[in-house]
């Protein structure tokens, strides 16, 4: 037989990685199906920023910032051209800003060599995740119903996500005590907790202030890490703050996961890891390392390494894009997104005005979030990827199945309302097609 007449390779799709064929990402991969076959239906799905917010311009604004900003520092023309232009160091450029914006806006005070700049706050999980879980042994709770990013990196790396049951206050330190002790019992090492601690994606729920120490003591009793995610935190519906975990972290039990895509833009495509965290070597490296038993370093530093395999950098185009916005701004994201906070407050509450309008069934419920792009409606009926296909074909409105956010079942009766990327008389129409389609179909 002529080599050329060989047949074409196939492969068995059960014999790939299992994140390849996850059911999770293939029902994401059907709501973004579904959504461009009916591009007319109101996506109360989308949790993207809104994009008028944007514009092309501003690109070159910030990194003209930025540039002036390095010029400033007395920077010569070479380096200002190496800092834009070429590969950088690994952890990235913007360690000191962020530290400063940290400072500024979130009370937590960190050194600029613990910050690591990342492509999108996802890699920032995804080297979190690698560094932290040594073996298969090593498994990480999380707060359940999940945000999908998590859970699918946990997939992607092979690790094993343990569910930490969500109330409708968020966590409960006991309840993560409780979960970790199982999970040593089974022969297995908790290594972390996973946590939006602002306007969780998918519920909405935040952590009050008790909560949020008794998990730090909860934390340090079962020794665990904590991975704080929070991109909404900015998006309250008013300005009481509550401290952040990682400002309440008096022994750097906290790592904290942040993002650019709220608070600029998604396309910019940065986010960072602050890991303040101490790395002790307990032996010697081999001939020709450097670190001797006993040597010192932070988790950053020692994380590098996972990242230089993974994106080498994070973009310096990107990370000059981000520090032009920083220096602009004085450092403040806070102040810096005024009329974006504006606009995701009056968006909140007309999503909740409008479920108050259109739904007087005592059998359909929702929460009312003190904040960020997200509520949960609960439905007498099965919300499930038939009802959604049906949703938007016949009523014109998209949403989200809760489902689609818990590991093992879950959430089958319940719907993910998001308002960030809508005008206000689109979501209450949206909400109205909404309404219709359930009494229909009960």
């Amino acid at each position: 037989m002529s080599r050329y007449a060989r047949p074409v390779v196939e492969l068995v799709r059960e014999a790939l990685h299992t994140s390849v064929t996850d059911p999770v990402a293939a029902s994401m991969n059907f709501l973004n199906e579904v959504a461009s076959r009916f591009p007319a239906a109101i996506s109360l799905a989308a949790g993207r920023p809104f994009d008028e917010f944007y514009d092309v311009a501003d690109v070159e604004r910030y990194l003209a910032a930025y540039v002036g900003h390095l010029r400033a520092q007395r920077v010569d023309e070479v380096r200002v051209r190496q800092a834009i232009l070429q590969y950088g160091r690994t952890n990235g450029q913007l360690g000191a800003m962020i530290a400063r914006m940290l400072e500024v806006d979130e009370d937590i005070r960190v050194p600029a060599e613990s910050i690591m700049v990342t492509s999108g706050c996802q890699e920032a999980m995804i080297i979190a995740l690698r560094g932290l879980c040594a073996g298969p042994a090593d498994v990480v709770l999380a707060a359940e119903p999940c945000y999908l990013g998590f859970t699918g990196a946990a997939r992607v790396l092979g690790v094993t996500v343990v569910p930490v049951p969500e109330t409708a206050q968020g966590l409960r330190p006991e309840t993560v005590a409780r979960v970790a002790r199982e999970v040593r019992a089974s022969g297995r090492r908790p290594r972390a907790l996973y946590v939006v601690s602002n306007f969780a994606n998918p519920s909405g729920v935040s952590l009050s202030a008790d909560v949020r120490r008794g998990l730090i003591a909860a934390a340090a009793d079962e020794d665990l890490l904590i991975l704080e995610d929070d991109p909404y935190g900015l998006f309250g519906l008013d300005d009481e703050r509550i401290p952040t975990l990682k400002s309440l972290d008096t022994d750097q039990r906290v790592l904290y996961l942040g993002s650019f895509a709220k608070s600029v833009f998604p396309g910019a495509r940065v986010g960072f890891l602050v890991a303040d965290q101490t790395v002790v070597s307990a032996v010697a490296e081999g001939p020709g390392q450097s670190n001797a038993a006993g040597h010192r370093s932070l988790l950053a530093d020692e994380l590098s390494t996972v990242k230089s395999m993974v994106t080498v950098n994070t973009s310096p185009i990107a990370q000059a894009v981000i520090g032009g916005v920083l220096v602009s701004c004085g450092y403040s994201l806070r102040a810096a997104n005024r009329d974006k906070i504006a606009f995701y407050r009056r968006n909140l509450r007309a999503l909740l005005a409008a479920l108050e309008r259109h739904f007087s069934d005592p059998a359909i419920t929702w929460n009312s979030p003190s904040g960020g792009f997200f509520a949960v409606l609960d439905v007498p009926v099965r919300a499930d990827e038939k009802l959604l296909e049906l949703s938007a074909r016949d009523y014109g409105v998209l949403w989200t199945p809760m489902s689609f956010f818990y590991l093992d079942g879950g959430g089958s009766r319940a719907i993910r309302l998001s308002c960030s990327a809508l005008e206000r008389d689109q979501i209450d129409e949206g909400v109205r097609r909404l309404a219709t389609l359930i009494a229909d179909v009960r």
